[in-house]
Formats: structure tokens, sequence, C-alpha cells
């Protein structure tokens, strides 16, 4: 559980931007503003984003395992290096955001907006992608054994990825 309550983190908002190695696990940030926010390397591990405000933010290297970011905007973010296993990202905003390396093992991507993002050498096994936009989306090097892609828009996606053939032809 996080040690900070929400008052305390709007707070510390608005005296500072960095928020990098903050633990805000299993905190509840419902539509909160994070946009630009640094959160390098931060503890959200079950954390509540519904409906959040994540543009442009650093999330490179966070702990976002089991976050619920459902409808979330996290379009231009940096999630490079970002544990995302498990997460709960359905109709989020993920457009032109840097997920490369990546863990979204067992992700839900459900209708997630996934155009142009950088997903190189990530780990998307077991990950629900059904009715995806991965239109533009760099998937070179990913591990997508076992993921749902039913319905996902793949136009103009770079697909050096791994496949589990049986089960995705």
């Amino acid at each position: 559980m996080s040690p900070f309550t929400r008052e305390q983190l709007l707070e510390l908002l608005r005296s500072n931007t960095s928020l990098a190695g903050i633990d805000l696990g299993g905190a509840n940030l419902e539509a909160i503003n994070l946009s630009g926010v640094n959160l390098k390397h931060a503890n959200l591990w079950g954390a509540r984003l519904t409906g959040s405000h994540l543009e442009g933010a650093d999330l490179s290297g966070a702990n976002l395992h089991f976050a619920s970011l459902n409808g979330a905007d996290l379009s231009d973010a940096k999630l490079s290096e970002a544990d995302l296993g498990g997460a709960d990202l359905h109709h989020a905003n993920l457009s032109r955001v840097d997920l490369s390396k990546a863990k979204l093992s067992g992700a839900n991507l459900h209708d997630a907006n996934l155009s142009g993002v950088n997903l190189n050498s990530s780990n998307l096994r077991w990950a629900n992608l059904t009715g995806a936009n991965l239109e533009g989306a760099d998937l070179d090097h990913a591990d997508l054994h076992h993921a749902n892609l039913h319905g996902a828009r793949l136009t103009g996606a770079s697909l050096g990825a791994q496949l589990d053939t049986e089960r995705n032809a």
C-alpha cells in the first residue's frame, strides 16, 4: 500500500514534476493528471490509474505489474523496460509509446490504441490484444507466443516477431 494519500501526492506534484523511484504501490490514482511527470523506476504495482492522464510521462523501468490503466491516456509516454505483466490496459491510448523491452505478459490490451508504438524486444506472451490498433507498430523481436491477436489491426506494422504459429495461424 502506498505511503502517500491522494492529497499528499497532489501536493508533491505541485512542487515537483519528478517522482522517480517513488512507491505508489496499490495507490488510488484514478483520473489523476500525471502528464509529463518523471516516474522512472517508480513502484506502481497494483495501482489504480483508470482514466488517468500520463501523456509524455517517463515510466521507464517502472513496476506497473497488475496496475489498472483501463481508459488511461499514455500517448507519447516512455515505458521502456517497464513491468506491465497482468496490467489492465483495455481501451487505453498507448499511441507512439516506447514499450521497448517491456514486460507485458498476460496484460489486457483489448481495444487499446497501440498505433505507432515501439514494442521492439517486448514480452507479450499470453497478452490479450483482441481488437487492438497496432497500425505502424514496431513488433520486431517481440515475443507474441500465445498472444491473442483476434481482430487486431496490423496495417503497416513491422512483424519481425516470434509468433506461436500453432495458435495464431
